[in-house]
């Protein structure tokens, strides 16, 4: 995810460009750029690190330099997916000419054919990423229309756009149209802003809010061309199409948030999109996983005989569920450790060993401190991470990006989802090396992972009821919550949301432990979550959980249920039912977390609390 601004009009564009780019760095900031085209020049400039570091590299330009003085221009802040976060692989990216400046949201899948491609023609790469293939197709696909068509560089960019792949939203200037920005989408957000005398292009309304609140919303496989006086958009094939004019009536705070209460309302609502961007790519076409970056042979990975997972907080939730897939798909043996703690234990640990290092941050001390124990005893270390370049991915011999982009409230919700997808991914990949399974069952597993952004939108959809719930559970004392198999774990992580947001007395069970202990805790009215496995998995598993209900509803419990569609066993003991979709037993934590994230965020604001910033925590944990 990445924050992208365009803009053509009589304005300083740097100014609007710049003001809509710091609207927009909550999307990524690790590195920032701009481009301006004045009088025939194309000017640019980008810095690695914080929109602040591109702000203070132009405030020495004066209204003599086009990248002061231009009245059209583009800008980017970054959120890395290809190539490390530093002022090279930072947009824009210049075709070879340096006519076309191309920014880019998203994900190209096929970049490293088109790369091979371009390279074998004599194209010289400046940058790692993925991106700058754009920019050089670009420029080949300006030069072949002739020269006097209509809306020339809209043209080029319709060409380029039915050759890619994956999750684009691509924004493009030529140094010879001093009026124009043309933009393209598929998968990935673009949103126009009508003006008088003036238009806009953006990832997100908030972007331009200042200047103007009438958008157009462009549709999949569109292309849109803006002038000073005209919004102009087309299909990837080149026909007429309309976007969907509305006004925006929020405030510029909540345009930042896409229009909710909270950032954390908002990242919950994003997790269809970022599951599929975690697994956009990830399967090449003989049916083989693909990892970001991987300095591990097969030879290696076949020579495993253990598998340690180390994590801290809902990272170390992630952990737990990817145990029951690992052990399940390789038959290696797989433990789960805090990282707080796994050092401090002496673990055995050899070259046989593969420790998975999970952290959204890539900074979590505890995390890194563990990793580097583990190298220390040679073990072989995979990364699994949302933030590209950072310290726990550049020290680990592996590693795959969740792709989430950033998360700006403190309680974790999309990055746990994606962390899921990828450790599925992970087990996968161990076990098609390891000869456990063949391509065309990894390829069939893989097809039921990218069905799962569609189920959890299908959750989201049917909130209304447990948000109408947490308003009612706001004043109650506690809150438990059971599960078993990969929902023990969902139960843990339940009630750490509902811990960290709403400050509330909240436990997770094993559900066959509430007879040694926990069920003492049982009384009149006490809110009880269980999240109830398939009856279509293990049947005996379904039923002792059902009998876990009626035991703690026999005392006296308040029944939350989360089960699967159909699943009429579990009716006759719930007092609240929440229907999620039917998902094979190993993914169904990818629906069942989704409405205790929900309840945990509505039962913290109803209790009058800041859901984003919960007091006493920080996003990032970077001391021990």
């Amino acid at each position: 995810m990445c924050g992208i601004v365009g803009y053509v009009g009589g304005q300083r564009a740097l100014d609007v460009v710049l003001e809509g780019l710091r609207r927009l760095e909550y999307r990524g900031y690790d590195s920032a750029g701009v481009a301006i085209v004045h009088q025939g020049e194309l000017a640019t400039e980008k810095k690695a690190g914080k929109l602040a570091n591109l702000t203070e590299a132009v405030s020495g330009h004066t209204v003599a330099d086009g990248i002061a003085a231009g009245s059209t221009g583009i800008g980017h802040t970054r959120w890395a997916t290809h190539g490390a976060p530093n002022d090279r692989n930072a947009h824009p990216h210049l075709s070879e000419d340096r006519a076309i400046a191309v920014i880019h949201n998203g994900i190209i899948e096929n970049f490293a054919q088109l790369r091979t491609e371009l390279e074998a023609a004599g194209v010289e790469f400046a940058s790692d990423t993925d991106t700058e293939c754009a920019a050089h197709l670009l420029a080949r696909a300006y030069a072949e229309v002739p020269a006097d068509t209509t809306s020339r560089l809209a043209e080029a960019m319709r060409r380029v756009a039915r050759r890619l792949e994956g999750a684009f939203t691509l924004l493009a200037v030529h140094r010879d149209l001093p009026d124009v920005v043309v933009g393209a989408r598929r998968n990935s957000p673009l949103v126009a802003g009508r003006g008088q005398g003036e238009n806009f292009l953006a990832s997100d309304v908030s972007a331009f809010i200042e200047h103007t609140r009438e958008a157009v919303e462009l549709g999949q496989d569109q292309v849109v061309e803006i002038t000073p006086d005209a919004i102009t958009v087309t299909t990837f094939a080149g026909a007429a199409a309309e976007g969907r004019d509305y006004h925006v009536d929020w405030d510029a705070s909540a345009a930042e948030k896409g229009g909710y209460d909270h950032f954390m309302l908002k990242e919950i609502a994003e997790q269809p999109q970022a599951v599929a961007d975690t697994l956009r790519g990830r399967l090449t076409e003989h049916g083989e996983i693909l990892l970001d970056e991987m300095r591990l042979s097969d030879e290696d990975l076949r020579d495993i005989d253990k598998v340690f997972i180390i994590a801290c907080g809902t990272a170390y939730h992630a952990g737990m569920i990817a145990k029951y897939a690992i052990e399940h798909w390789t038959r290696v043996p797989c433990e789960v450790e805090l990282a707080s703690e796994f050092r401090y234990r002496d673990p055995v640990l050899d070259r046989s060993t593969l420790v998975i290092a999970i952290s959204q941050s890539g900074e979590t001390m505890d995390t890194l401190m563990a990793l580097r124990h583990a190298k220390e005893q040679k073990a072989r270390v995979l990364a699994i991470c949302n933030t590209n370049g950072t310290t726990i991915p550049r020290e680990s011999d592996a590693v795959l990006y969740t792709r989430a982009g950033p998360e700006v409230a403190v309680a974790s919700t999309k990055a746990f989802l994606t962390q899921l997808a990828a450790v599925y991914l992970v087990g996968l990949y161990l076990a098609q090396v390891r000869g456990i399974k063949y391509a065309d069952e990894v390829s069939a597993v893989v097809e039921q992972l990218q069905r799962m952004p569609e189920a959890i939108a299908e959750v989201l959809k049917t909130m209304e009821p447990v948000r109408e719930l947490a308003r009612d559970l706001a004043k109650s004392g506690q809150v438990l919550f059971l599960g078993r198999h990969v929902g023990y774990p969902v139960a843990l992580e339940g009630a750490l949301k509902l811990k960290e947001l709403a400050y509330m007395h909240a436990e997770g069970f094993a559900a066959g432990e509430l007879k040694h202990g926990p069920i003492a805790l049982i009384d009149q009215g006490t809110p009880v979550v269980a999240v109830v496995p398939s009856p279509h998995g293990r049947e005996s598993l379904h039923g002792k959980v059902v009998s876990n209900i009626q035991e703690v509803r026999a005392r006296g419990a308040r029944t939350i249920i989360i089960a699967e569609e159909g699943d009429e066993d579990v009716v006759p003991y719930a007092d609240h039912l929440i229907r999620v979709p039917r998902t094979p037993t190993l993914l169904a934590p990818l629906v069942t977390t989704v409405p205790l994230q929900v309840l945990a965020c509505e039962i913290a604001t109803a209790r009058g609390h800041d859901v984003d910033q919960p007091r006493n925590l920080a996003k990032s944990v970077t001391v021990e």
